[in-house]
């Protein structure tokens, strides 16, 4: 299967720039997930490695050959849409058909090929059924087999789950994993949902304001996030402001706004630098001392409790508890918060402030 390279690409919409500066290269069979807010040209991205449109700048190369000028039908490509997009008038069978009877295959052909994929999707005893007759999900399963009857090298999906319920999500993202690994097909995924691209990633691209912020594996940037907005954006976390107090060997020493000193780990921080403390919702534990707050809500989340309080620093803290943990939290209860130092990742203090540094637009 083809590698798909990105070199240099820029693309302007009058005076909008959509995306800018963008270099990535996607390996052959590797499932790649482009990240980001709605806004962040993740669409665009896709459609110029698509063909339908075309960068203002740079290259898109797929399998080292340059895609200027070369239609979207010579790329071997499978487009899967975030709006389902199937012909009503024919079945399933009809509509997965379609890819080879356009490319001229042979009979048999037309016959083997799109019952190979409906069986592949798990949907071969619906192939006579039409897309009104079909649920949601069972629709974007045809989307996906018509992709792949095409003869697709490369499967480009845009918002492809995104229209379909929080269940059906969680069972297709799995599908398609599995599904596009058994084929070794090379694949780019665009969602705004951060667990849809957590769950199905080899590698995760962070976008934002039409830039890469970030590329990483789904692991790396939940654990290791280089960047503030990627700390923010992937996963939950608390983010306190302060300044470096002391960086020792095995940990650093941050003063936050009330004079209260927290722990972080080791960094290449000075003292007296401004930064901001990031640290997971889930690495955050009550204790009989530590930073002190308030309990300002509570919220039940089924396997867990949500605890949001208001330290004394007059920062917002969110905090998980097992449902299972004996302990009763009430609004209004004071407790006291400690993590490990090896939960709290520092980053210079942004000088537009944390709020513009993070926001989604």
């Amino acid at each position: 299967m083809p590698e798909v390279e990105l070199r240099g690409i820029v693309k302007r919409f009058g005076k909008v720039t959509a995306s800018r500066d963008i270099d990535l290269k996607i390996a052959d069979g590797e499932y790649v997930t482009i990240l980001g807010p709605s806004g962040c040209g993740k669409t665009t991205l896709i459609r110029m490695i698509a063909g339908i449109i075309e960068p203002s700048e740079g290259k898109v190369l797929i399998g080292g050959r340059d895609m200027e000028g070369v239609p979207i039908e010579e790329r071997d490509i499978g487009y899967v849409f975030q709006n389902i997009a199937l012909f009503p008038h024919l079945n399933a069978l009809g509509n997965v058909s379609y890819g080879p009877v356009v490319r001229n295959k042979d009979r048999k052909e037309v016959e083997e090929i799109p019952r190979r994929y409906l069986e592949l999707v798990k949907l071969l005893d619906r192939m006579k059924m039409f897309p009104s007759e079909l649920s949601g999900g069972e629709q974007q399963k045809v989307s996906l087999a018509r992709a792949l009857a095409s003869g697709a090298k490369i499967l480009l999906l845009d918002e492809p789950l995104s229209a379909l319920d929080a269940r059906v999500r969680m069972d297709l993202r799995y599908e398609l994993r599995r599904i596009t690994k058994d084929l070794g097909l090379t694949v780019v995924h665009v969602t705004h949902d951060q667990e849809e691209a957590m769950t199905v990633s080899d590698r995760i691209v962070l976008m934002r304001n039409g830039r890469i912020v970030e590329t990483n594996t789904p692991e790396m940037l939940y654990l290791e996030p280089k960047d503030l907005f990627t700390a923010n954006f992937v996963g939950e976390t608390n983010l306190l402001e302060g300044v470096v107090k002391e960086v020792l060997e095995d940990r650093s020493l941050v003063e936050l706004r009330d004079g209260t000193v927290v722990e972080a780990r080791p960094s290449k921080f000075k003292s007296g630098d401004a930064v901001v403390l990031s640290i997971r919702p889930e690495r955050v534990h009550p204790a009989s001392e530590g930073l002190g707050a308030v309990i300002r809500c509570i919220t039940f989340m089924g396997t867990y409790i949500r605890i949001s309080v208001e330290t004394d620093s007059e920062d917002r803290v969110n905090f998980d508890v097992s449902t299972s943990e004996d302990r009763d939290y009430n609004i209004g209860d004071r407790v006291d918060l400690i993590w490990s130092k090896r939960s709290g990742i520092l980053y210079p203090r942004p000088p537009e402030g944390v709020q513009e540094a993070i926001k989604l637009e």
